[in-house]
C-alpha cells in the first residue's frame, strides 16, 4: 500500500469537474453518503449531480454511486456527466474491500490522478458464497494492487469504527473523504452536511470525527491472508456429567493432537442428537485409532486420525429435515437475526423462510421400513412429489409455522429410525472401509480417501450433488492405491470437483487419472 504519511493534494477544478464514485453493496447506505457529498457541494455554492446504477442484488453486486460537481462560471450552468468514465474518477470510496479490486478492475481507478479509499472489512459477495469449496478471495491480491494503481490510498476497517461509534459505515466513509483533503471544503462544511441530514446526527458525527482522524493519521491496516482456523484445546471438565464423560474419555484414550478436534466433533454431535450418539463417534474413533497406530500413524502425528476426527463427525452431523427444523425455530436464531438488523426491543420481527423439500427428503423422516415401502411404489413417491414439488414461503414468527417446524424438529429422539439415517450410516460404513483397507498400505491415500468426504455438504440437492461429486471421486481410488503419489492425485480431484458446479473440471482430472491404467 502506498505511505499515507505525505500529505494529501486538494484537487483543483476550475474548469473539470471533480468526479466522485461511490462503491456500496445494499444497506451500507451508499445513498446517504451521495447525498451528503452533493448537499456540501451545494452548500458552499457548488453546482453537483448524482446518479447510481444498481448493482443485481443486496449481496450479489454493489450499486455505483457517481458524483460530479463543478463551481458555476460566468452565470452558466455546467452540464455534467452522469456516469462514472474510466482513467478519469478523481475519488473512488469503496465500502468494502473486494469492491476496491473490482473498482480497479473497472479502470475506476488510475495511478495519476485517482484517490482510493476503502474499508477493509468483508461484505462476501453471492459469487464466494455459492462455490463448494472456499471461494473467499483474498485480500492481498487487492492490496498489492493498491500501490501501482492509485495515486494514493486511504484504508481501514471503516466498518468497525462506525460501529463503535454507534453509527454505519457511510458516515466513518465520509470522515475519511474529508480527512483525504481532496476536496476544496473545510471539514466544518462536511460537519453540517451531516447535521443537514437530521438524523442519528450525533452518532454519524462520532464516526466522522473517528474516521477523519485515522485519515489524517494515515497509518493503512495491515492484511494478512486468511488465517487457519485455530481449534481451542479441549477443556478438562465443562461442569456437566454426561459432557464430562466425554471429556475424560477423550483425555484418557487419545492422543493430546486429537484432543481439541474430538472435542469439537463430540459438542456438535451432542448438539445434533445427544451425548449417545458422540459416544459413537468416539467408539468410532477410537477403533480407527488403533488401525492408525498400528500402520505407523505415530511418526506421522496421526494424520489419518485427525481426519477421521474431523470428517466423520461433520458425516453423522448431516442435514435432514429434522435438524433444518430445529435450527429454525431455535430462540439463538431469532435473536441473531434481530442483532443482524438492528431491530430494537419494541420492534416486532418476522423471518420469511423459503422451503423447497424434496419427497425424498419427505420418505426419509419416516421410518426406515415405511420409507422404503413407499420409494418401491413410483406412484405413491409421484404423489408426494406432487404435494411438495412446489416450494413455500414459511413465516415462522407466526403461532401456526412456529410451531409446524416445532413439531419437526422435536422428531429428534427417533432419528435413528429414520431411513435417511439408515442411508447415511451404511454410506460412512462404507466410506470408513475403503479408508481402513488402504491404510496398511498406503497411509497417503487413506488419509486422503477421509478427506475427501469435505464434498458431502448441505441440504436436499446441495446434498445429492456433493454426494454425487464424492462418489466420482473415490471410484478412482482402485486406479491409485498403487501409487506412491495416490493421496496426491485423489487430493487433487477433490479440488478439482470443488472448482465447478457442473463438475468439468472433476471430469477432465478422472480421465486424466484414468489414463494412469
Amino acid at each position: 500500500m502506498n505511505d499515507m504519511s505525505s500529505p494529501m493534494t486538494t484537487i483543483a477544478a476550475d474548469d473539470k469537474p471533480i468526479s466522485i464514485a461511490i462503491l456500496a453493496m445494499g444497506g451500507q447506505g451508499g445513498g446517504v453518503l451521495a447525498d451528503w457529498v452533493v448537499a456540501l457541494a451545494e452548500a458552499e455554492g457548488w453546482v453537483a449531480q448524482s446518479t447510481s446504477v444498481p448493482g443485481v442484488a443486496q449481496r450479489t453486486g454493489a450499486t455505483i454511486y457517481y458524483v460530479e460537481m463543478l463551481k458555476p462560471k460566468d452565470g452558466q450552468m455546467p452540464v455534467l456527466s452522469l456516469m462514472p468514465t474510466p482513467g478519469d474518477v478523481d475519488v473512488v470510496l469503496a465500502a468494502e474491500f473486494m469492491e476496491a479490486g473490482r473498482s480497479m478492475l473497472r479502470g475506476l481507478v488510475t495511478p495519476d490522478k485517482t484517490t482510493l479509499i476503502a474499508s477493509t472489512h468483508r461484505s462476501y459477495a453471492v459469487g464466494e458464497k455459492e462455490v463448494p469449496g472456499d471461494g473467499t478471495g483474498d485480500p492481498l491480491a487487492v492490496a498489492d494492487a493498491f500501490g501501482v494503481a492509485a495515486r494514493k490510498t486511504i484504508v481501514f476497517d471503516m466498518q468497525t469504527l462506525a460501529e463503535k461509534n454507534g453509527s454505519v459505515i457511510s458516515s466513518a466513509m465520509f470522515g475519511a473523504l474529508a480527512g483525504a483533503n481532496v476536496l476544496p471544503f473545510t471539514r466544518q462544511a462536511f460537519e453540517a452536511a451531516v447535521r443537514a441530514g437530521g438524523k442519528g446526527v450525533e452518532a454519524s458525527l462520532r464516526a466522522f470525527g473517528a474516521a477523519f482522524d485515522r485519515a489524517r493519521d494515515g497509518t493503512p491496516d495491515k492484511l494478512a491472508r486468511k488465517p487457519e482456523k485455530l481449534l481451542p484445546d479441549a477443556p478438562l471438565s465443562v461442569g456437566h456429567p454426561k459432557l464430562d464423560r466425554l471429556l475424560d474419555r477423550i483425555h484418557s484414550e487419545f492422543p493430546p493432537v486429537l484432543a481439541p478436534m474430538l472435542y469439537a466433533g463430540a459438542k456438535k454431535l451432542v448438539d445434533f442428537q445427544d451425548p449417545r450418539y458422540a459416544e459413537e463417534y468416539l467408539d468410532t474413533a477410537s477403533r480407527l485409532l488403533t488401525l492408525d497406530r498400528n500402520a505407523g500413524g505415530e511418526t506421522r502425528n496421526f494424520g489419518f486420525s485427525q481426519e477421521i476426527a474431523k470428517y466423520l463427525a461433520i458425516a453423522m452431523a448431516y442435514d435432514d429435515v429434522v435438524r433444518v427444523a430445529d435450527l429454525k425455530t431455535r430462540a439463538t436464531r431469532f435473536e441473531r437475526v434481530r442483532k443482524e438488523i438492528g431491530a430494537t426491543g419494541e420492534q416486532l420481527v418476522y423471518t420469511t423462510e423459503y422451503m423447497h423439500p424434496r419427497a425424498e427428503e419427505v420418505v426419509g423422516t419416516m421410518p426406515a421400513s415405511l420409507g422404503q415401502f413407499i420409494e418401491n411404489r413410483p406412484a405413491l413417491l409421484k404423489l408426494l412429489e406432487r404435494l411438495f414439488s412446489k416450494g413455500r414461503r414459511v413465516r415462522t414468527g407466526t403461532v401456526g409455522w412456529f410451531l409446524a417446524l416445532y413439531a419437526l424438529s422435536s422428531l429428534k429422539p427417533i432419528r435413528r429410525t429414520m431411513l435417511r439415517h439408515k442411508r447415511e450410516m451404511a454410506h460412512i460404513a462404507s466410506w470408513l472401509e475403503m479408508a481402513s483397507s488402504l491404510l496398511p498400505a498406503n497411509y497417503e491415500l487413506a488419509s486422503a480417501v477421509v478427506g475427501s468426504r469435505r464434498l458431502v455438504k448441505g441440504y436436499s440437492d446441495t446434498h445429492s450433488r456433493g454426494q454425487g461429486k464424492f462418489d466420482k471421486v473415490l471410484s478412482a481410488v482402485p486406479l491409485l492405491k498403487g501409487r506412491e503419489d495416490g493421496g496426491t492425485w485423489l487430493k487433487r480431484l477433490v479440488q478439482a470437483a470443488l472448482q465447478d458446479e457442473a463438475g468439468k473440471s472433476l471430469d477432465g482430472a478422472l480421465a486424466t487419472v484414468r489414463s494412469f491404467a
